[in-house]
């Protein structure tokens, strides 16, 4: 479904899994902890701008197919709408690496909501697929973007999941990883 199928009368939600949980860089109104079925975070996406560049790539995540995802669904002001899409097209879009979709996701606080997902296209060149955590590990030691070090992200992400009581054993384990191998935190 594309954004433009929000009805005129709804009020669009975001749902962030990633940066968008710690950095969401938009006016909110509202923010909550969110249930998304029927897709995973993973680090798949090779980072050419923001945690890397084209010759020394880093790893972001995206959502890809199957299982659930636990993160923060954000509320915007339906007068902000407008300006916000455009700043998240312009932040998660730059390559097209993601497909823009509309899915319903359950609220901590009980009820569910239509909101804006970024999904991984397994078919863009900068899908890096599932990698091992050594792999991944590869990947983000030493890669650094317009957005700063790989490691930043990666272990920023899993601080705040930690913070919003999520827990994602993949990030816990690479977060772990950075730190022992590294001068990190």
């Amino acid at each position: 479904m594309e954004m433009s199928s929000f009805p005129d009368d709804s009020i669009p939600w975001i749902f962030g899994y990633g940066s968008l949980i710690w950095s969401p860089g938009f006016a909110y109104v509202r923010a909550e902890r969110a249930l998304l079925r029927g897709a995973h975070r993973r680090l798949c996406i090779l980072s050419h701008r923001h945690r890397g560049t084209p010759e020394r790539p880093g790893l972001v995540f995206g959502l890809e197919k199957g299982g659930a995802c636990v993160g923060r669904a954000f509320r915007v002001a339906p007068e902000n709408w407008p300006e916000v899409r455009e700043y998240l097209r312009e932040r998660e879009q730059v390559t097209g690496v993601y497909r823009e979709a509309i899915r319903t996701v359950a609220l901590a606080g009980g009820g569910s909501v239509t909101a804006l997902v970024f999904l991984a296209d397994p078919r863009h060149p900068q899908y890096a697929g599932r990698l091992s955590l050594e792999d991944q590990l590869a990947y983000v030691r030493g890669a650094r973007g317009a957005s700063g070090p790989n490691e930043d992200y990666v272990l920023n992400t899993a601080e705040h999941l930690a913070e919003l009581g999520i827990v994602d054993r993949q990030v816990l384990a690479l977060s772990a990883m950075l730190k022992e191998n590294g001068d990190l935190k």
